[in-house]
C-alpha cells in the first residue's frame, strides 16, 4: 500500500470500500473484487480495501476486536507485538515511574499504543512514511493520538534531547527481517537499528528497553540487564531486555494465558540436580526453558534431571503448576522401533501425541513408521537418559486450574507433534 490508498481507505468512500469488503470477505476474493468494482468501487481502492480487511481478520489474533479498525502492513502484523503482551509492558512502564517514552521504529504502533492507554506520553520514530501514517491512524482509531504522536524518520539519528518533554525511557523494537524477502534475521548486528546501536542507548538512557528474538544469546546481554521470554497460552512470542533501574531480576519467565500472568525468576545460572526417572515428567513452558531457569522450576516441584543437559523434570508427585506440562510415566523403554511398535501393539494403541527434547528422530516419520491401530491414545516422550536414547509411555495428568503466582540450563527447546 502506498500513502495515496491509505488517505483513500481513511475517507468516507474508503470506509464503506472497507466496510462492504468485510461483508464480502468469506468468499472467493476475485469474486470479492469484482462485486466492490460494481459498486463502483475503483480498482485500487478495492484491492486495498480487500488487502485491509485480510490483515485485520489475522490482526484479530493479536489485537482483539480493536483490529477491525487498525491499518497494517504484511511486515508491521509479522513482528507487531500481541495487544495483551504490550499491556504488560505497558503497565510495567507505568509503574516504574515512565511518564515520557520515546519508541524508536514504533511500526504501526502496538507498543505506543498500549504505552498511551497506560497514561504515558509516547513519541514515536518510524522511518517508512506509509507505516508511520498508519501508526497515527490506529492512534486516533484507539482514542490515544493526544498522547501518541509519530516522526519519521532514522531511529539511529533521532534527537532524544529534541523533545519538548524529558525522556524518562527508551522502547526499541528492531526489525528482524531482511527487507524484500521477508526472511528472519538471526543475528542480532544485522537487526535494523543493529545490536550495537541498542546496546549504546542504555548508555544514553539508563531506562531502555528493547524486545529481541526469543533465540538471543544470554552471552549477548548486557551486564546487569534484566532478560525477559514471554509466552502466551504456550508458545514463545518474544524476549524483552530491561536496563538499568528497570532491570528487577537477571532473568525471568512470564507466562500469560487468558488473564492470568505467571512469573518466575532467577539468576539463569543454577543447574538443577540429576537422578533417575521418576513416576511423573513435567515438561516446563518454553520461557522457562530459554530463560535458563528450569532448576528454579524443579526447585518448586522438588524434580530433578534425568540428563543434565535436557529439560524435562522428573519428580515423585503431581504438584499443579502453570510452568510446566505434566505426564505421569508408564514405562520407559531404550528405544528400538521394532521393540516401540510391538509394545504400542500390546496396549492397543491408536493415537500418540510425540514429545521430544534430545532426539534425532523426526516425529512424523516415526508415527508412519509405528503404525499405529488400535483405539487407546498415549504420549510418547523422545529423550536422552544417561546419554541413552529412551522412550517413555506417559499419559498426561489432567491441568488443574489457572491460579496467579509469582515464584523467584540451556536445554533443546520443545517439539510437539
Amino acid at each position: 500500500m502506498d500513502s495515496e490508498q491509505l488517505a483513500a481507505l481513511r475517507t468516507p468512500d474508503g470506509g464503506t470500500a472497507l466496510a462492504t469488503a468485510a461483508e464480502l470477505a468469506d468468499g472467493d476474493p476475485l469474486a470479492a473484487a469484482a462485486a466492490l468494482r460494481r459498486a463502483g468501487v475503483p480498482a485500487g481502492l478495492a484491492a486495498a480495501a480487500l488487502t485491509q480487511t485480510e490483515l485485520r481478520r489475522r490482526a484479530a489474533a493479536k489485537f482483539g476486536p480493536d483490529a477491525a479498525r487498525m491499518f497494517f502492513t504484511r511486515a508491521g502484523l509479522e513482528q507487531a507485538t500481541r495487544a495483551g503482551v504490550a499491556a504488560r509492558r505497558a503497565a510495567r512502564l507505568r509503574t516504574a515511574g515512565v511518564r515520557t517514552l520515546v519508541d524508536l521504529g514504533c511500526g504501526l504502533g502496538a507498543d505506543a499504543l498500549a504505552a498511551a492507554r497506560a497514561g504515558i506520553r509516547v513519541y514515536g520514530v518510524e522511518a517508512d512514511p506509509v507505516t508511520a501514517a498508519m501508526a497515527a491512524a490506529n492512534a486516533e482509531a484507539a482514542g490515544v493520538a493526544d498522547r501518541f504522536t509519530v516522526t519519521v524518520g532514522d531511529a539511529t539519528r533521532f534527537d532524544l534531547t529534541a523533545l519538548d518533554d524529558p525522556v524518562d525511557a527508551v522502547f526499541c523494537d528492531p526489525a528482524r527481517r531482511s527487507t524484500g524477502t521477508g526472511r528472519r534475521i538471526f543475528d542480532p548486528a544485522a537487526y535494523s537499528p543493529p545490536w550495537d546501536f541498542l546496546l549504546g542507548l542504555t548508555d544514553r538512557v539508563p531506562r531502555t528497553v528493547f524486545k529481541v528474538a526469543p533465540g538471543i544469546a544470554h552471552r549477548l546481554l548486557p551486564t546487569g540487564a534484566e532478560g525477559e521470554w514471554v509466552s502466551v497460552d504456550g508458545d514463545l512470542v518474544e524476549a524483552t531486555v530491561w536496563s538499568g533501574p528497570l532491570a528487577t531480576a537477571p532473568r525471568r519467565a512470564t507466562l500469560l494465558a487468558g488473564a492470568a500472568v505467571h512469573e518466575l525468576t532467577g539468576d539463569g545460572t543454577r543447574r538443577a540436580p540429576v537422578g533417575p526417572v521418576r513416576r511423573y515428567l513435567y515438561d516446563p513452558d518454553p520461557a522457562v526453558v530459554r530463560a535458563h531457569l528450569v532448576a528454579e522450576f524443579a526447585g518448586t516441584v522438588d524434580g530433578t534431571l534425568a540428563d543434565p543437559e535436557i529439560a524435562y523434570v522428573y519428580a515423585d508427585a503431581a504438584r499443579p503448576t502453570p510452568y510446566a506440562r505434566c505426564l505421569e510415566v508408564r514405562e520407559s523403554l531404550p528405544f528400538s522401533l521394532k521393540r516401540l511398535r510391538a509394545r504400542l501393539r500390546d496396549l492397543d494403541v491408536g493415537r500418540a501425541e510425540i514429545l521430544k527434547r534430545g532426539s534425532a528422530l523426526d516425529p512424523e516419520r516415526l508415527r508412519r513408521d509405528l503404525r499405529l491401530a488400535g483405539g487407546e491414545p498415549i504420549s510418547l516422550v523422545l529423550t536422552r537418559i544417561a546419554g541413552a536414547p529412551t522412550v517413555l509411555l506417559c499419559r498426561p495428568v489432567p491441568a488443574p486450574e489457572p491460579r496467579r503466582a509469582v515464584e523467584g540450563c540451556d536445554s533443546n527447546s520443545p517439539r510437539r507433534t
